[in-house]
Order: structure tokens, then C-alpha cells, then sequence
């Protein structure tokens, strides 16, 4: 049995994607050996919360002075292209390749079912006004082709699909990452490589 104090820093890490009670176990009381870490945890936290925020375009968390993150304040990106992702890491994955040069919006999430609640978790209504309207956001585009770089699951899939049938009516062309993703493999994970050739291969 834990103190009050270990068992609520347990709970607290457990909360974490991909971390169960053991993994939240073993931070804590890493935490209690090297307590030098903790002020430094303390002080990089507090950062994270004062000085992060998110651009008011695509979503993407960042730090700095403007509303728009570094990529959407980009003269250079092409305007008239828009990738959609699920999350923040499968931006940066798609970064790496160097080959995509459009603009991004993060879609927060993907859903399994397509039930109610599960979709009004998603940027969903945000994204289809930034397509509309982006000089609203911050940005003076005119996108000609969405890409849905969801991950190749059932659940992307599913988001895909449904993302599909949302934008059709406005008149833009829909395209998806192109083959070499291997099904059920998420796209924070692929090679650089892989996801070059699935970017020049979308349809």
C-alpha cells in the first residue's frame, strides 16, 4: 500500500498514453531516487504551460510571439495544399521526409465508431472553416487538394471515410497517402522512406 502523496503521482502518470500502473510506479519512485530531477521536471512543466500554445490555424503547439506557428507563417509553404493528421508527432514524421511542402491542420484524433460523441471530439467543424475561410485563421491560401495522411488502420479508416463524405461538397480534390504503409502501422512510426513514397504516391 502507498502513501496518499505516491499513489496519487501513480494515478497521475497512469493517465499518460501507453503507461499502466507499473511504468507510473517506476517514474514515482525514480523520481524519489534522483530528486535533483524533480526541480528540473518543476521548472521545464511550468514552461511547458506558460510558454506553449497553439497555432489558432493548424493546431500545431509551438512557442513564440505570433498566432501562427512556424510553419503556417512560412511565405515559402505551397497554399493551395492541405495535409490533415491525426496528432502532432505524424506532422513532424511527415516533416522529416522533406517532401511535403503545403500546410497541415491537426485533427486531434480519430474515431472507431462512427458515433456521435466520438466525432465531436475531432477538429472536425474547425477544419471544414479554415478550407472555407482561412484568411479568418491567419492565412491567405486558396487549397486545391486535401490529404488525408491518416494513419492505416481500421480507425483511420473509418475517420477517412467519414472526413470524405464531410468535404466533398467543397468542390476540392480529396486524396489519401498512397500505398507502402503497411496496414495497422501508424504513421509517428514509419521510416522516412516509406512515407516519402506514400506522399508521392497519394491518389
Amino acid at each position: 500500500m502507498y502513501s496518499k502523496t505516491i499513489q496519487k503521482l501513480i494515478d497521475l502518470f497512469s493517465k499518460f498514453p501507453g503507461v499502466g500502473p507499473r511504468t507510473a510506479a517506476r517514474f514515482v519512485f525514480y523520481l524519489l531516487r534522483e530528486k535533483k530531477d524533480i526541480d528540473e521536471l518543476i521548472l521545464e512543466l511550468s514552461k511547458l504551460k506558460e510558454r506553449i500554445k497553439f497555432c489558432q490555424f493548424c493546431f500545431n503547439p509551438f512557442e513564440g510571439e505570433n498566432n501562427l506557428c512556424q510553419i503556417c507563417s512560412d511565405p515559402l509553404r505551397d497554399k493551395s495544399l492541405l495535409c490533415v493528421v491525426e496528432k502532432e508527432q505524424d506532422l513532424v514524421s511527415i516533416e522529416k521526409t522533406k517532401k511535403y511542402k503545403g500546410l497541415y491542420f491537426i485533427l486531434g484524433g480519430l474515431v472507431s465508431r462512427l458515433k456521435k460523441e466520438e466525432i465531436e471530439k475531432l477538429r472536425i467543424k474547425e477544419l471544414i472553416l479554415r478550407i472555407k475561410n482561412p484568411e479568418k485563421f491567419g492565412i491567405k491560401a486558396n487549397f486545391k487538394e486535401i490529404i488525408l495522411a491518416l494513419n492505416p488502420t481500421t480507425e483511420g479508416e473509418a475517420t477517412a471515410l467519414y472526413l470524405e463524405r464531410k468535404l466533398k461538397d467543397l468542390d476540392k480534390k480529396i486524396s489519401r497517402l498512397g500505398k507502402g504503409l503497411p496496414v495497422g502501422a501508424e504513421l509517428e512510426y514509419a521510416d522516412e522512406e516509406t512515407l516519402r513514397s506514400a506522399l508521392e504516391g497519394r491518389k
